[in-house]
């Protein structure tokens, strides 16, 4: 991917290691709370890849539209986590300096669709921290917490996401970090609230379909971002190879997937993310269209 350098500003940071941060807050706990609340399903029917699926179906079922998250992480250990302590220094490593390059180039994308547009804030965590969603754990995988209005992320889930999901490569990587500022979009536009509105309303089932939609928009809103991306040499920041890569992540997320790599037979209604199919279709869709108003998953079949 042909990105810029980004400067790190008051949008970013590493909490490091450690239970500071925030005083816990509201709206649920981290994918580690999402398997044992997973774990009745899962015993008798549900997801996890590894860890991870788990984790996936969690989300909704936990936090009631509080944390989005990408999928559940398997928590592997940073290598860099004792050399690191309960604060450090944002986008010093290539991980991290990868993603804060992403995070910026969302900002100029966004901002030039939406009026007043808001940043949210990236937050660097090793192993576990806080959010006032609540917990941060590397075992949860990247998230985003609506009411800090920040993404949370341990860098070690890229390894992971290329050593356990088979999915390598920064368009990958990228993938990850647009989805989550997919979610911000989704909160400061108002559809989030609708949504958790809804969720209240309804059912277990009808709930983790609601979520699924959700999922899916961020999916498509990560593909906007990526059509419409430029560097300072007015240069597309995709490369050849870079959709396939970014079309691997998404298939190896897919609900249905990680059920069966988990040895699980796939429950339609326990979905919380979406099948791998579609979290490839709405991805291209916003690959393919840059239009973020194609992004209805709400109103459109999925």
């Amino acid at each position: 991917m042909r990105l810029d350098d980004y400067d790190p500003g008051d949008d970013i940071r590493d909490l490091g290691r450690g239970g500071g941060g925030f005083g816990g807050g509201g709206g649920g706990g981290g994918l580690g709370n999402l398997l044992f609340a997973f774990l009745p399903m899962l015993l008798g029917r549900k997801m996890g890849c590894g860890t991870i699926l788990i984790l996936g179906a969690l989300a909704f079922l936990f936090f009631g539209g509080g944390m989005q998250m990408f999928t559940g992480g398997g928590g592997t250990a940073d290598p860099m986590a004792d050399s690191r302590g309960a604060q450090g220094v944002a986008c010093d490593t290539q991980a991290e300096r990868f993603a804060c390059n992403v995070f910026g180039s969302t900002h100029t994308v966004w901002g030039g669709l939406i009026n007043g547009y808001q940043k949210p804030r990236l937050n660097f965590f090793t192993e576990r921290n806080e959010s006032k969603c609540g917990a941060a754990q590397a075992a949860m995988g990247p998230f985003y917490c609506p009411a800090d209005q920040g993404v949370y992320l341990d860098t070690s889930f890229f390894r992971e996401l290329e050593q356990k999901f088979g999915a390598a490569g920064d368009a990958a990587q990228a993938y990850v970090v647009a989805h989550e500022v997919g979610h911000h979009i989704q909160t400061i536009s108002g559809i989030s609230d609708q949504v958790r509105r809804a969720q209240a309303r309804s059912s277990q089932a009808e709930g983790n379909a609601l979520q699924v939609r959700m999922e899916l928009q961020a999916d498509c809103y990560a593909g906007v971002w990526a059509a419409r991306a430029r560097n300072r040499a007015g240069q597309p920041v995709m490369e050849a190879g870079d959709m396939e890569e970014a079309m691997r992540a998404a298939n190896a997320i897919g609900d249905d997937t990680l059920m069966r790599s988990a040895g699980q037979r796939p429950v339609p209604e326990s979905f919380t993310h979406g099948t791998s199919e579609q979290r490839m279709s709405w991805l291209r869709r916003g690959l393919q269209t840059g239009d973020p108003r194609q992004c209805d998953s709400f109103a459109a079949a999925i």
